[in-house]
C-alpha cells in the first residue's frame, strides 16, 4: 500500500527541502585553468576569513589580481598571508599545484577529478588527503575515506589541512542548538522514525511498538510509498 512518505515529499523539491543558496557566499574553486596555471605561477593574498552556512569549514577570500576567489581555509593561515597557484608555485600552506609537482607524503585537500574542474574532493572541515606515490603520469592519493585512487598528474590540489577539525568533537548538548544548525542548511529536523508512526503514515508503523514487525526487504519494483528499508537487497543478516 502506497503512503505519503518524507522521501516522496522531498522529491517534489518544495521550499521545505530546497537549500537556501541565496545565503551562501559562493562556490569554492581554484583559479581558472589558463596558460599561467599550466606554465607559470600566480600570487594571491588572503584578504578575509569568513563563515558560510553552506560549508562546515571556515573560508578564505583570496585575491589574485582583480579576481577574488573562495577556498577552504587551511589550518594556521591568517589575513595578509600569501598563497600561490600554478605549475611553478611554491610548496607552501594554502598554495595550489598540480599533483605531479607535490612530493609524496604531502597532505592536500580540494582535489580535482579532472584538470580544470575547480576541486571536488576533500573539502570538509578538518579533512585531508595524502600523496602516496607516482606511477608514470598518474598520482596515487589516499582520500579521507582511506581509500586510494589514481589521478592525472595535471589535477590540482591545495597543500595543507582544512581548518575546523574539532567540529564533530563538540556535542550539541541541546535540541535547540541542533535545530538552528539544521535550519541554516534547510535540513528537516527533527526526523521522525518510521517505527514511531501510524500505519497510515509508514509501512513500518502501527501498534507493534517501536519494532518493524515485518521483513525490511522490499522489491526493487515496489511502489514509491512502499520502497523503504532494504531495497533490492541481495542478502540480509550477519555474514557467517
Amino acid at each position: 500500500m502506497g503512503k505519503r512518505l518524507i522521501i516522496q515529499r522531498r522529491g517534489r523539491g518544495t521550499h521545505t527541502y530546497k537549500a537556501p543558496s541565496h545565503r551562501y557566499l559562493g562556490k569554492l574553486e581554484h583559479r581558472n585553468y589558463d596558460e599561467t596555471e599550466k606554465t607559470g605561477t600566480s600570487t594571491g593574498v588572503i584578504i578575509d576569513l569568513v563563515n558560510c552556512p553552506g560549508h562546515s569549514a571556515p573560508l578564505a577570500k583570496v585575491q589574485f589580481g582583480k579576481d577574488i576567489l573562495l577556498m577552504p581555509a587551511p589550518e594556521n593561515i591568517k589575513v595578509n598571508d600569501l598563497v600561490y597557484s600554478g605549475e611553478k608555485a611554491e610548496l607552501t600552506k594554502g598554495s595550489t599545484l598540480p599533483l605531479k609537482n607535490i612530493p609524496e607524503g604531502t597532505l592536500v585537500y580540494n582535489l580535482e577529478l579532472h584538470p580544470g574542474d575547480g576541486g571536488k574532493l576533500a573539502k570538509t572541515a578538518g579533512v585531508f588527503a595524502r600523496i602516496v606515490t607516482k606511477v608514470g603520469n598518474k598520482v596515487v592519493v589516499e582520500l579521507p575515506s582511506r581509500k586510494q585512487r589514481e589521478f592525472l598528474g595535471e589535477c590540482r590540489a591545495t597543500i595543507g589541512v582544512i581548518a575546523g577539525s574539532g567540529r564533530q568533537e563538540k556535542p550539541f548538548l541541546k535540541a535547540g542548538k541542533k535545530m538552528h544548525a539544521m535550519r541554516a542548511k534547510n535540513k528537516l529536523y527533527p526526523r521522525t522514525s518510521g517505527v514511531a508512526m501510524n500505519s497510515v503514515d509508514h509501512p513500518f508503523g502501527c501498534g507493534r511498538g517501536r519494532h518493524v514487525g515485518k521483513p525490511k526487504t522490499v522489491s526493487r519494483d515496489a511502489p514509491p510509498g512502499r520502497k523503504v528499508g532494504l531495497i533490492g537487497a541481495r542478502r540480509t543478516g550477519r555474514k557467517r
